[in-house]
């Protein structure tokens, strides 16, 4: 709003009069010109360093503008991306007070040419609460019936005995009956998939006051018609093959509201010969792209239908201002509603005015966003496009663009593990393949000495030609996905074995393949890669290998999308500009960072000139050292962080490709940075690392490494922290959980207590640091997997206790319907969560194995694989947080626990077991007495 006033967009005099203590004063337009003017002030005194020309105090309130419209367009661009549409196909409908001040700029962003202003914008919530319908709305389950011409009767049934109960509850509120109208729907979806589609059928129509029973909303091949096309529309294919399943059916019953309302034709309606309007009210000068230009301002009540106004333009209304920019065409529809049609502005050209060779801050603002929004939306396709739960639902994937030399330029917010190291695989494919990748290529890969984690994270790396390449050109840029795989084959299902020796046993492990080579997707070559570990002892391939294929092909259809927006952006903007302000938005992160390391010099070594070394270490269960020396030269703003004393290569699974260590670096940094940058590669320009070869962090090309990219990266995410004293130990681990058999497999990871910090207490029940997945649905497991969920809830009193606290754990609890195979692979098992500066530790996590006829459980240690049977229950305890600072014990929540779990019986601690399994063994125990 301090901006509109200064651009002059919105005009004090004809703005409502809320302000002050009375709420009778006008907006300060001073006051907003002399904050706005500080603003400058600082902007100027860092453009003068950088040697670039001052800003006006306009231009700088019109980036504040150009900033926000930007920030508000990437939701809008990534949620109609997940729904299937293109926004460019669609009328930009704005309502409230500011939205038609912004409703131009933001539609010329989204590629909208049409803006419909209904006449009570400015009301237009309270307005849609009078007209709003009365609902009622009945559903009934179905029990996962497969979908069938024999089974239409007993559905039309439900429908119908569901319209009549919700159309009596109208009747009985005093609705009348000829107002009703009846919409059923079926809750339709896929076998084998967790995505249902409410698709809605033909309504049920009224005769002689009567539900017409003999015309029912339609019947089984309409719906299964409507589903498909919905179904597509959302995540852009079908299967075919796959059974459709009814999973309820519902009635939504609507009663007309008996308002008296004036019609509203909407857009295009009642279009009217155009009418010049009268003479204006005032005339103005109002910044917009290319500086002040006198703009008519109009009374709305002045306005009648008919009447067109030619941008640029002020409409000014009781509830609302409507600001018709340059090239813009305003006019009044016969129901006095305002429809906008937006032209393109030459002088708003995003080109016209940036160079390549300086950073302007307000583009630099606004790449940022659209470079995280090309992310995200690919994103949004990678998720609406696979089939598994593990990326559909769980959203175990992560999308980011990346510079000519794989240098990480922008990602989303999706799973940091992920982000950090996928340009170590961007850049091994880069000189791997050099002189050899084309346009039409998708490259393959997921092995650690080729930047990867661990082997079912699969990642697809797609270059970005420029249009005007030739025949040798470089790529201009790279797009990658990666996804968590449900199966890719090994020693046990779902490929995270909690006991593997060598890379071999944890299935399909791939350095570089075409996917797609040429524009032409190699299916042979992959189906035989990823059944290749069928070959090794005890081993098979892929369990689930369509599923594979499936997903495989939605990572193609993510970068796909991705490539189609990098192009948009260099039509937008050119190639030359679009390329240096990926190298400016590095730069800004790394100059972020150079400041923090300035900070911690200067703080932590005053009297030597902000130099000096940083160090901290912490184990792993089995007693592996994560040693860090990090020295800080505060004087430029670098760090040499330096690994140097960490345990050698394990014999086990816990070992991390450097490309993991190299993510937990940058998360690290980008956690301690104050300002909002996006997370890339600028973050490491100031930093060197130093990883002992053959140690744990680096290990040979042979060693197994599942159980690395989950818990050892945690480790080293809390050192780190650690080194710094930023935070506390968080659970230190992902609770990996792992079952299966020979036809399926399902792994999911599993929330526990964040560490506290100097000013915070530690979150209770999250993913912390390098995870950032969903854990799976109750309703799914249960519908999807031969197991009931007996109790998930927070493991209370686990945190560990002082001046903040960290947060708690949680405790998840499985029943299982069948023999399965089920692995965990998990870490805090042996050693706490460490406290930090006197906080306490946070209590350890613990595995439980209760067997259908044992009355005791079974403690199964951090890593095991046992063969369950029905009735058999697995219970996962997670670890606590660590605590920050000393504090009074009596601060810790209700349940805390002094106890180590080796001292103490279910019976005794409920912080440790958990509430539910202390209730089952105090009955147990009554029972037996």
């Amino acid at each position: 709003t301090d901006a509109n006033v200064v651009l002059g967009r919105v005009l004090p005099d004809f703005f409502p009069k809320i302000f002050g203590p009375n709420e009778d004063l006008p907006l300060d337009a001073e006051g907003a010109r002399a904050a706005m003017s500080d603003v400058a002030a600082v902007v100027n005194k860092d453009l003068a360093e950088a040697g670039r020309p001052a800003m006006t105090v306009d231009e700088v309130a019109y980036g504040f503008i150009k900033v926000a419209n930007e920030s508000m367009c990437r939701p809008l661009r990534e949620l109609t991306s997940a729904r299937g549409y293109d926004t460019r196909s669609h009328v930009l409908a704005c309502f409230g007070g500011a939205g038609g001040q912004h409703a131009c700029a933001m539609a010329r962003l989204l590629g909208i040419k049409t803006i419909f202003v209904h006449r009570f914008a400015g009301i237009l919530s309270a307005y849609g609460f009078a007209l709003a319908d009365v609902v009622e709305e009945l559903q009934r389950p179905c029990g996962g019936e497969e979908i069938g011409d024999d089974m239409w009767s007993k559905v039309e049934e439900s429908l119908l005995d569901l319209a009549t109960q919700a159309c009596e509850k109208l009747l009985g509120q005093g609705r009348h009956l000829n107002r009703l109208e009846v919409e059923p729907y079926l809750n339709i979806r896929y076998r084998g998939t967790n995505v249902p589609i409410m698709t809605p059928g033909v309504p049920y129509e009224w005769r002689d006051g009567l539900l017409a029973k003999d015309a029912p909303g339609g019947d089984v091949k309409s719906y299964v018609s409507s589903f498909l096309v919905h179904y597509k529309r959302e995540f852009g294919f079908t299967l075919p093959t796959a059974r459709l399943i009814l999973d309820d059916v519902r009635v939504r019953v609507v009663a007309k509201q008996d308002l008296v309302v004036v019609p509203g034709g909407g857009v295009g309606s009642a279009i009217l010969p155009p009418v010049e309007p009268p003479a204006p009210l005032l005339s103005c000068p109002v910044f917009f792209a290319g500086g002040r230009r006198d703009t008519a301002c109009w009374n709305s009540d002045a306005l009648t239908p008919g009447m067109v106004v030619e941008g640029p333009a002020i409409i000014l209304d009781k509830l609302c201002t409507i600001v018709v920019e340059p090239f813009c065409t305003a006019r009044l529809t016969a129901d006095s509603d305002i429809e906008i049609t937006v032209g393109d502005d030459p002088d708003a050209g995003p080109a016209k005015s940036l160079e390549s060779n300086t950073a302007d801050p307000i583009a630099l603002s606004v790449f940022g966003h659209r470079f995280m929004s090309i992310a995200e939306q690919m994103g949004r396709t990678l998720q609406r496009t696979a089939i598994s739960t593990n990326i559909k639902e769980r959203l175990d994937f992560s999308c980011a663009l990346f510079d000519p030399t794989g240098g990480l330029v922008a990602n989303a917010p999706h799973v940091p593990v992920h982000l950090g190291s996928m340009q170590h695989a961007v850049r091994f494919q880069v000189e791997h393949l050099k002189g050899k990748i084309f346009p039409g290529d998708v490259i393959m890969t997921n092995h650690p000495v080729a930047g990867g984690t661990h082997l079912p994270d699969i990642t697809l790396i797609t270059p970005v030609f420029s249009k005007d390449s030739v025949e040798g050109d470089a790529p201009v840029f790279f797009v990658a996905s990666r996804g968590h795989h449900a199966d890719i084959g090994g020693i046990s299902p779902g490929s995270m074995p909690p006991h593997s020796r060598h890379i071999d046993e944890e299935g399909a492990a791939v350095i570089s393949f075409k996917i797609v080579d040429r524009g032409e997707f190699q299916s042979e070559g992959v189906t035989q890669l990823l059944l290749a570990p069928a070959q090794y002892p005890g081993s098979s391939g892929a369990r689930r290998l369509q599923d594979n294929l499936s997903d495989l092909q939605a990572q193609v259809a993510a970068n796909q999308k991705g490539i189609r927006l990098v192009e948009e952006l260099i039509g937008e903007y050119s190639l030359p500009v679009v390329q240096s302000y990926m190298v400016h938005i590095q730069a800004a992160a790394e100059n972020a960072v150079r400041t923090l390391l300035k900070e911690v010099g200067a703080r932590q070594f005053p009297s030597s000139g902000g130099v000096g070394t940083l160090r901290a270490e912490d184990f792993m269960d089995d007693g592996t050292p994560i040693c860090l020396n990090v020295h800080v030269d505060g004087a430029n703003g670098s760090a040499h962080f330096d690994f140097t004393g960490s345990g050698p290569e394990m014999w086990g699974n816990c070992n991390a490709p450097p490309s993991v260590t190299a993510s937990a670096i940058i998360y690290s940094l980008r956690c301690m940075v104050k300002q909002d940058i996006p997370l890339n590669q600028g973050c490491l320009n100031p930093v060197t690392i130093t990883i002992p070869p053959g140690s744990i962090l680096s290990p040979s090309k042979h060693a197994a490494v599942v159980g690395g990219n989950v818990l050892t990266s945690q480790r080293v995410t809390d050192v780190c922290l650690k080194a710094f004293q930023a935070a506390a130990a968080s659970q230190g681990c992902m609770n990996n959980l792992t079952f299966g058999n020979e036809e399926f497999g399902h792994y999911e990871t599993i929330a526990g207590g964040a560490g506290a910090g100097p000013s915070w207490h530690g979150r209770s029940g999250v993913h912390t640091h390098m995870t950032n997945t969903h854990i799976t649905d109750i309703e799914v497991m249960e519908k999807r997997f031969p197991c009931v969920v007996r109790e998930f809830g927070l493991r209370r009193g686990s945190g560990g206790v002082g001046k903040y606290n960290g947060g708690d754990g949680v405790v998840r609890e499985l029943e299982w319907r069948k023999p399965l195979n089920v692995s965990v692979l998990s870490e805090r098992r042996s050693l706490a969560p460490f406290g930090l500066q006197g906080g306490g530790d946070g209590q350890r996590g613990m595995n439980l194995l209760f067997r259908k006829d044992l009355d005791t459980p079974i403690n199964l240690g951090g890593k095991c694989a046992v063969q369950v049977a029905p009735g058999d229950r697995i219970r996962i305890l997670t670890p606590g947080g660590g605590a920050f600072g000393q504090g009074n014990s009596e601060s810790a929540g209700p349940g805390s626990c002094p106890h180590r779990h080796d001292a103490v019986s279910a019976s005794e601690c409920p912080s440790c077991f958990g509430e539910g399994e202390v209730q089952r063994t105090r009955q147990r125990n009554s029972s037996a007495r």
